[in-house]
């Protein structure tokens, strides 16, 4: 591989494949994947994509309103009209690329209804269009003679100079270090610093804690949406969502004595915004005590959830449920991330060069909590603009000298010992969950700085698990920073 490039987008969900594909081909582009390309947040998105093709039925107006109203009027309005008014072309561009839309016997788009949506946007290929969207999607990039694609490579320091910045990456147990003028930030979420999420194992918050060590600034970082609806899996970890589609195709929620009560706190019901739902089921919760719900679409056809939801019911069924005859059990997890890298409209960060797009960045689309399917149309319309800009610069000004290389810490080291992140996701499922405990939140600070302290003053390997534990303990550390300032919302 090259030394320099003129762009590195590290990670590899929608919005890092979507931006190297975006790149003109005299353009370099080093994309870097931590793990396997098809392993991101986007892959596991279930829904679908929200977006206004049908302006006879809906508008821009609506949909901009209803992302409003589920952020609680907290959203930037510049970037949700961009994403809404943006969001449809990129949306038929990807089909173009290949991705299998559902589609109607007419050939148009199939559209389902989502919670929040005042109506039926959201586009989707059966109950897995992440997959479907990622997968095409490294298809195309692999074919884009521009584009060097480095997978199972660990971003471990990332350093600014005079006119970009050096990368280094851990791959193979060896150090490798690339230059680049600019260098996009694609690397998804936060779920890890949870004890229990919907997202992948990779999802530890490394481009936030990157961008804060390089002083970018990060932006409502504790609005975390909590899903309403995972799997209530005994003992994982990670656990599968039961898509938002679910309940728009119909499923009731019921409480431990099979009673529906979504009703008795919000006059929408199940179909109330992600937040809602879930402080319903905490509160319920409380009232019974006992953590047991459930989703009931039992009185719909079998053909039609097998032909419409054929992972879930797949997934639930190794699980020993059969969605078709038996309720599926259900439990609120942390989901997505509304804060994160602060960008203006054209994806950039407070720091020159570097910019940022997807779960990771903070482009103020999502307010105070993200309407259902929103996340993938961001990642594509931002991450899209970030490289115009980026191209922008580079035909204006041109491939710039970056200036000496900085010098490196060896990656040997002292082992780090065990538990730092297990600790630190028992602290935040206790003080920060779906309704939080304010008289945790200095002591639980506190508790996460001594860790940071202690990741960073030790002279430990650079391995993953060094990498990893560092970026949720940063994360961890600036959300409950900002909770006990008040400044959460």
């Amino acid at each position: 591989m090259d030394k320099k490039y003129d762009v590195i987008i590290v990670g590899t969900g929608a919005a890092g494949l979507y931006a190297a594909i975006n790149t003109p081909e005299d353009i370099n582009v080093l994309l870097v994947s931590k793990k396997e390309l098809p392993l991101s947040n986007s892959s596991l998105a279930q829904g679908g994509v929200a977006c206004v093709l049908d302006t006879i039925h809906d508008s821009y107006k609506l949909h901009i309103t209803d992302t409003l109203i589920a952020g609680k009027y907290k959203n930037n309005l510049s970037a949700v009209e961009k994403l809404v008014s943006e969001g449809p072309s990129d949306v038929l561009k990807i089909k173009d690329f290949g991705v299998d839309f559902d589609v109607n016997p007419d050939g148009t788009m199939c559209k389902t209804l989502e919670a929040g949506h005042s109506r039926h946007r959201i586009v989707h290929h059966k109950d897995s269009t992440g997959k479907a969207i990622v997968d095409c999607l490294i298809e195309v990039v692999k074919n884009r003679p521009n584009v060097t694609i480095c997978d199972n490579a660990l971003v471990y320091s990332v350093q600014k100079v005079l006119n970009g910045f050096y990368i280094c990456i851990l791959k193979d147990g060896k150090s490798y270090c690339y230059g680049c003028n600019y260098c996009l930030f694609a690397t998804g979420g936060i779920g890890r610093v949870y004890k229990y999420t919907t997202n992948s194992a990779i999802a530890t918050g490394d481009g936030i804690a990157f961008a804060y060590m390089l002083g970018a600034k990060i932006s409502h970082l504790s609005r975390i949406q909590f899903h309403p609806t995972a799997f209530a899996a005994e003992k994982d970890r990670e656990r599968f969502l039961i898509s938002e589609a679910v309940r728009g195709e119909g499923a009731v929620l019921l409480n431990c004595n099979y009673r529906r009560f979504a009703f008795d706190y919000d006059s929408r019901g199940e179909l109330a915004p992600r937040d809602v739902v879930s402080n319903a089921i905490i509160r319920e919760s409380i009232k019974t005590n006992s953590e047991n719900f459930y989703l009931d679409i039992t009185d719909k056809p079998a053909d039609f959830l097998k032909e419409r939801f054929p992972m879930i019911y797949e997934r639930c069924l190794e699980e020993g449920v059969d969605i078709t005859k038996d309720k599926i059990p259900v439990f609120p997890c942390q989901h997505y991330l509304m804060g994160g890298i602060n960008v203006d409209l054209d994806a950039r960060t407070s720091i020159d060069g570097l910019y940022a797009a997807g779960e990771c960045s903070h482009t103020g689309v999502h307010g105070a909590n993200r309407l259902a399917s929103n996340s993938l149309l961001e990642a594509l319309v931002f991450s899209r603009s970030a490289v115009e800009d980026i191209t922008g610069k580079l035909r204006k000004y041109g491939r710039k000298p970056l200036g000496d290389e900085p010098a490196h810490k060896p990656i040997e080291g002292k082992p780090m010992p065990h538990g730092y992140r297990s600790r630190i996701r028992e602290i935040m499922q206790d003080a920060y969950f779906v309704i939080p405990k304010p008289e945790k939140y200095d002591e639980s600070y506190r508790e996460v700085e001594k860790i940071v302290n202690e990741l960073f003053s030790e002279d430990y390997e650079i391995t993953s698990d060094l990498v990893e534990a560092r970026s949720i303990a940063i994360v961890a550390s600036i959300i409950l920073d900002e909770v006990r300032e008040g400044i959460n919302l």
